[in-house]
């Protein structure tokens, strides 16, 4: 059990002790620090309004409502989206007008997790230095609550997915008609949580007529591992066995990732989700890319095919989109199969992503699987280490890169190592007490073995 305070919000395990986990204490005090912080940059005297997703998780109507009844008594306006998704969460504070947003998942994480991620006005993650001060504020003993006279108000407000699939369907590259033509028939696992909302309208808005739901009941009890990594996909990849589907769709629990399955069942793999997005994007809108240190050279492969510059950034959506802002890209995100489009907003974005695959594939004619040839078979490993609170982090960082001094270095996340073919990126996960280790080469014996040399490093010097 354990209470991780980030760039990425507050997140933790339900249950258990005050400050240790995620209690209803802790909801409150975060919560009621995240909005002290906003109503301390806030110039206008009108009540403040505030957007409220979540996904399907067993605790989020509990979350939901702690959070809801707090900010109200802060004096906020608060527009409750109910069950949502992360993007759509996103899209709505922009499309509402509203001053920040707070959306109630853990995304990738197991069940008995949950989690407050933070939006700004433009509907983007807080940065890491308004994190830190929100952090400050939720031990601070001077948070003030509204008097009886200036609670804020309460507005259930249902039509957010479809003011984001109509924002999607009017991008210039989505073409309805040409997905329309095509007569696809696409299956989904949307993990029993919101992508089973959020999809199913999508899909029909763009004229997919065929689709079939894998775990389609929104009970947050997640059938497999809600993260779309390969070791979770087996029953979508049967399933696409059993019949003639030209793509499967699988998404997170707060559809922020989205994995690719190709017509024969085997998978596209998610690193791929974002190189492919970027191809098909580049065609039609040159500009520069950026993913993070983490994500596969693929997408550098993509953007020096047209000439354009690729940039990696930190790991974290917040680094990410700092970074396409910074260098003007067109296409971003992460190797986790996030896909950013400013075009739509600065935001992982599964839905955007289908949109915008199945146009490529629409348009050009070509299978799911021919479209995965395109691209380099570069293969990645991603292993991953527990960390002891005693573990001096820091020192077994340096000491790695160090070691590894004689080849090309990144220390700007964690320690990332370049060697002529291949690469291993080293750093502590945002999310969760644990250290990740993502190696990629031409094989996977090589990428397997680079990993498993970089895990024996650091085993050694803990």
């Amino acid at each position: 059990m354990t209470l991780i305070k980030s760039i990425s919000g507050i997140r933790g395990t339900i249950g258990g002790t005050v400050g240790e986990n995620l209690t209803p204490v802790d909801v409150v005090k975060f919560t009621t620090a995240f909005a002290t912080f906003l109503l301390e940059k806030r110039e206008e005297t009108n009540p403040m309004r505030m957007v409220v997703g979540r996904d399907a998780r067993i605790s989020g109507d509990i979350v939901n409502r702690l959070v809801c009844s707090t900010l109200q008594s802060m004096g906020i306006d608060v527009i409750d989206l109910g069950l949502s998704t992360t993007p759509t969460t996103e899209m709505a504070v922009i499309q509402q007008k509203a001053d920040g947003g707070i959306i109630i998942t853990a995304s990738h994480n197991p069940m008995q997790w949950n989690a407050l991620k933070l939006l700004n006005s433009t509907g983007e993650f807080v940065s890491g230095e308004e994190a830190k001060r929100i952090v400050e504020l939720t031990e601070s003993d001077e948070l003030n609550y509204a008097t009886i006279d200036k609670l804020g108000s309460y507005t259930l407000y249902e039509n957010a997915i479809k003011d984001h699939v109509d924002a999607i369907l009017n991008l210039p590259l989505v073409d309805k008609n040409a997905i329309t033509k095509a007569n696809f028939k696409v299956i989904l696992d949307t993990v029993n949580s919101t992508g089973a909302l959020a999809l199913p309208v999508l899909l029909k808005a763009l004229g997919v007529n065929d689709v079939t739901v894998l775990n389609s009941e929104m009970n947050g009890v997640f059938f497999h591992n809600p993260e779309p990594i390969p070791e979770n996909l087996a029953g979508i990849c049967n399933a696409m066995n059993r019949s003639n589907y030209d793509v499967g769709f699988v998404v997170d629990p707060d559809v922020d990732r989205l994995a690719i399955v190709k017509e024969d069942g085997t998978l596209f793999v998610e690193e791929n989700t974002l190189v492919a997005v970027a191809d098909y994007v580049l065609q039609h809108t040159p500009g520069n890319t950026v993913s993070n240190l983490s994500s596969s050279r693929a997408l550098k492969d993509v953007s020096d095919k047209y000439g354009v510059t690729y940039t990696p950034s930190a790991v974290g959506e917040v680094n990410v989109v700092e970074m396409m802002k910074k260098t003007n890209a067109v296409i971003g995100g992460e190797g986790n199969g996030g896909v950013i489009y400013p075009e739509l907003h600065y935001g992982r974005d599964a839905l955007v992503g289908i949109a915008l695959f199945l146009t490529y594939m629409a348009k050009s004619g070509k299978s799911c699987s021919q479209i995965r040839a395109l691209y380099p078979d570069y293969c990645i490993v991603k292993k991953k280490t527990e960390l002891d609170s005693s573990v001096d982090l820091k020192g077994i960082l340096n000491k790695i890169a160090e070691k590894y001094a004689n080849y090309q270095v990144n220390t700007v996340d964690g320690v990332r190592v370049d060697f002529e073919d291949s690469w291993v990126h080293v750093r502590s996960s945002n999310t969760e007490p644990i250290m990740r280790i993502y190696a990629e080469a031409l094989t996977p014996q090589v990428a397997e073995n680079i990993a498993n040399k970089l895990m024996a490093d650091i085993r050694e010097l803990m």
